[in-house]
């Protein structure tokens, strides 16, 4: 095989980092919402297209042109058109954002804790306020991909008691002090605290409805990290008015951005965050030493690491 032609849409500092650990091959920068390759590139890592509202279902004239890997930016595949899965093996960045992510569910974790950032005085109207602990509370986490396992190490090392569920026919990774929940029923029973971190699938599309939010233990604080197609919003709203759920944190919504006016902006116990939780100012350093790994395999016609299984759904 002769040298590679990368074609990345990553920013130019992690596209300098791949010429200089990959001298041997041509990276050609793609703007973010450039769907056209003016170079015989055998490569593409892409980013997400069908987000903010826009939707790209057609592929461009050629696809896949002479493509034979295609790199996704982000861990999971819902933010893809179909088109994209039909040519060249795609792979993910999956487990590339987990340290961040989990450190970003933990901080919601310890916001709700200890009432931040409405703690904070701004004059002399000081008010001794009771705060809940961590240690010794139960968080559930339900998807228990890198994100979770990760997320998991660090409630266990604060002395929380860690509740657990993976997708359906997944075992529960070995991870010290993690007890498996049996159903949706026991983990949202059983939890002080929720983290969703599932992927999005036709499966998990809307599994968090009226009927599972019924089982919370009475004032929850549920998180989601993942995607907003989880959770049915309506379902949320009612629960919280309810007072079934005590509390949102949610990094994610369906659509993204919500329209404006909608009731989770307004909700008094709603806390939203505009999908950033992944997006790290260090840059790319694990989604590069990933896919460098990977550009060897493929180098080596060697099976690639983190590929898409489209009727999986991630």
């Amino acid at each position: 095989m002769s040298h590679s032609i990368i074609a990345s849409q990553l920013d130019a500092q992690a596209n300098q980092i791949l010429r200089e650990q990959l001298a041997d091959h041509e990276i050609i920068d793609i703007a973010a919402d450039q769907l056209a390759l003016d170079a015989p590139a055998d490569v593409f890592i892409l980013r997400p297209i069908n987000v903010r509202g826009q939707r790209i279902d057609s592929p461009p004239p050629g696809w896949p042109w002479g493509l034979k890997w295609v790199q996704l930016v982000s861990s999971g595949i819902d933010f893809y058109p179909d088109w994209v899965f039909q040519g060249a093996p795609v792979t993910t960045g999956k487990g590339a954002n987990a340290e961040q992510v989990a450190e970003f569910a933990l901080a919601l974790l310890f916001a709700a804790a200890k009432r931040l950032p409405g703690l904070w005085v701004k004059d002399t109207d000081w008010q001794l306020t009771p705060l809940a602990p961590l240690h010794g509370r139960t968080l559930g986490i339900l998807g228990f991909g890198s994100i979770g396992q990760s997320l998991a190490r660090k409630a266990t090392a604060l002395g929380m008691r860690v509740l657990a569920m993976s997708r359906p026919g997944q075992a529960i990774a070995e991870v010290p002090g993690v007890v498996r929940a049996a159903d949706l029923r026991q983990l949202f029973a059983g939890s002080d605290h929720l983290v969703l971190a599932a992927p999005l699938t036709p499966a998990t599309r809307g599994l968090i409805d009226h009927q599972v939010l019924a089982h919370a233990r009475p004032g929850l604080h549920l998180v989601n990290i993942a995607r907003g197609g989880l959770l049915d919003q309506q379902a949320l709203l009612d629960a919280l008015d309810s007072g079934l759920i005590g509390r949102a944190s949610l990094d994610v919504t369906d659509p993204e951005p919500l329209p404006a006016g909608h009731p989770l902006y307004h909700h008094p116990r709603v806390f939203l965050s505009p999908h950033t939780s992944a997006i790290s100012e260090d840059g790319y350093p694990a989604f590069l030493e990933a896919f460098i790994s990977n550009f060897h395999r493929y180098r080596e016609q060697a099976p690639l690491a983190n590929l898409v299984d489209t009727a999986r759904g991630y």
